[in-house]
């Protein structure tokens, strides 16, 4: 373990476990190593999903260290090239990223989990944005919350600070699946499995079209993608893969796929 993470390399999915007693906080130097960790990981072919977890059954992860930041840990400190959790703004990350989130999730701990592509989450979960009585507001959950739920019901937890159950985060579709804790990690690795079993080429694509395309209308990002701007895209269509997904179909075998 380095600095309060436990990595389970077993390619081709990463695990990453925040592991910093009591809460799972995350300091800046902790930030900063989570973006090393998940700038290799975005990096090496190897590997194709990370799934990002908490030590426990407690906290998935409380956020900010408040006690760093009473010693002088400013809400401006470098987080990493990362940002906040390592892979929120990380550039070019078209690797899926899994958060299996295994108790509270509160502050910064909630801003990586609406950062995530897919979200598994145990029942005793629970999520909140309590910034605004700490006295700053939450930037990146300030930004995304309002993007993946009605804005009036994210202006209600970024205002109140309130907490929400895992009934209420599947119907606002917060997250994709709630099972019990002890199936939390089982669910998440079985997501993970299948997605490898896709072509590497098209599920970067996927992602990149999604990122690329989110704030435009349907036919405007239908044009761009067919424009060349969106580089994976071409890529995916263009490998050997798009060729031997179809063979393989027509063969009634596995595709063996190359990422070329």
């Amino acid at each position: 373990m380095d600095q309060g993470l436990r990595i389970l390399e077993n390619a081709p999915v990463l695990e990453v476990v925040i592991d910093r007693p009591k809460a799972n906080a995350i300091d800046a130097a902790t930030s900063r190593f989570m973006g090393d960790v998940f700038l290799a990981f975005r990096d090496d072919p190897a590997y194709r999903v990370a799934i990002l977890t908490g030590a426990g059954d407690r906290f998935f992860s409380a956020g900010w260290d408040l006690k760093a930041a009473s010693e002088g840990e400013s809400y401006e400190a470098d987080w990493g090239m990362g940002g906040f959790g390592g892979f929120p703004e990380l550039k070019g990350l078209n690797k899926p990223v899994i958060c299996a989130v295994n108790g509270i999730a509160a502050g910064g701990g909630f801003e990586i989990v609406v950062s995530a592509d897919l979200v598994m989450a145990a029942d005793t979960a629970q999520f909140l944005l309590p910034e605004a009585f700490m006295g700053f507001p939450p930037d990146i959950g300030t930004v995304r919350l309002p993007r993946q739920i009605p804005p009036i019901l994210a202006k209600e937890i970024l205002l109140t600070g309130a907490r929400v159950g895992m009934e209420q985060a599947l119907q606002w579709g917060l997250v994709n699946r709630v099972v019990p804790s002890g199936e939390l990690m089982s669910t998440a690795r079985a997501l993970a499995e299948r997605i490898c079993e896709a072509a590497p080429l098209a599920v970067e694509a996927i992602l990149e079209m999604i990122r690329a395309t989110s704030q435009m209308g349907v036919a405007e990002a239908l044009n761009f993608i067919r424009s060349g701007e969106v580089a994976a895209y071409r890529r995916a269509l263009d490998s050997s893969d798009a060729i031997e997904g179809p063979r393989a179909f027509a063969e009634r075998r596995p595709p063996r796929w190359t990422g070329a």
